[in-house]
């Protein structure tokens, strides 16, 4: 099985305990096994054993935060190492960003990063939820390693070599590729887009209701295509927002309306689905405060930049 090797700034010691309790499962069922510093016996030789994980170990993680990119060993040591195994396939480096810092530049900025759009583990309303995406990654690129590694046995007869592959050598890293995007695939994004939001705006009012005792919240699926969200304060109702796709001459696109409605000729906000030559993505049409136009916003900012049109009016002072 691969073995996993932490690379982190004891700053974040305890984001990295959290981190490995998510990857309990994955242990327990023989997938990986684990390793960090903290691992080292008394009287053992405290850079021989990191140099000789770190050269060995098949998966390895960058613990990524502001203490991470400002320790020289952590950025100068073991990360330059394990990009030189991972350029080499010898090892999978994972960059997991813990905290807001400016990782972009880095060179491992060219890796795709954990958890979902790199967003910081300390972001996500519920960081369970953002570790379990690492740990959902680090489960893949165990099957990856696994999956690639070459049999201990060889037949009798071997087939005939497939041609050998060039040897490494200087390249350009301008490798990226236009991807296009049918309009089956817009309307199928669109789709999961609201069902996420659904979900989103379900979970958050029910864990806004736990959290303030003179609040109360409701939410109804009126059907496939739209939802109401309504936040009550004492019995009084202080927020009320329906979220619908589609609609009488509004064409495509994921709209909110102040208040309930069964209508839809008319909208506060609207969100569309659109796609550069990579992914695609969706945009605001920015009549909301909490929308900009400029932005390319994932599924989950999407749900946020709506949550965010319900939940600030409530937030500001009286």
């Amino acid at each position: 099985m691969p073995n996993v090797f932490f690379s982190y700034c004891h700053a974040d010691e305890a984001l990295r305990d959290q981190l490995e309790k998510q990857l309990s499962m994955l242990k327990r069922q023989g997938v990986i096994e684990t390793w960090h510093d903290r691992r080292i016996g008394a009287g053992q030789e405290i850079d021989e054993i990191i140099d000789e994980r770190i050269n060995s170990d098949e998966i390895i993680l960058l613990l990524v935060s502001p203490d991470f990119l400002a320790s020289d060993y952590c950025y100068n040591i073991e990360m330059k190492r394990a990009l030189e195994r991972h350029d080499t396939k010898e090892a999978i480096v994972i960059p997991v960003i813990l905290r807001h810092c400016d990782w972009h530049p880095a060179p491992f900025g060219k890796l795709m990063a954990t958890p979902q759009d790199g967003k910081p583990v300390t972001a996500w309303p519920d960081r369970d939820e953002a570790f379990l995406q690492v740990a959902q990654a680090v489960r893949k690129a165990a099957a990856r390693w696994q999956g690639s590694a070459s049999p201990m046995s060889a037949p009798v007869q071997a087939a005939p070599a497939a041609p050998q592959a060039p040897a490494l050598g200087p390249r350009s890293s301008n490798l990226r590729l236009t991807k296009t995007f049918t309009q089956r695939d817009k309307d199928r994004f669109q789709i999961e887009t609201f069902e996420y939001i659904a979900r989103y705006f379900e979970n958050s009012l029910k864990e806004l209701e736990s959290r303030n005792l003179d609040y109360e919240c409701t939410f109804r699926q009126v059907d496939a295509n739209r939802f109401f969200a309504t936040i009550y304060r004492g019995g009084k109702d202080v927020a009320r927002a329906t979220i619908f796709m589609g609609g009488d001459m509004l064409g495509s696109g994921i709209h909110y309306l102040q208040g309930e409605s069964l209508a839809s000729h008319s909208y506060n906000e609207c969100l569309t689905v659109d796609a550069d030559d990579q992914s695609l993505f969706l945009t605001s049409l920015g009549m909301s405060p909490y929308g900009r136009r400029d932005r390319k916003l994932s599924q989950e900012g999407a749900a946020e930049t709506l949550w965010e049109t319900v939940i600030a009016p409530l937030q500001q002072r009286r």
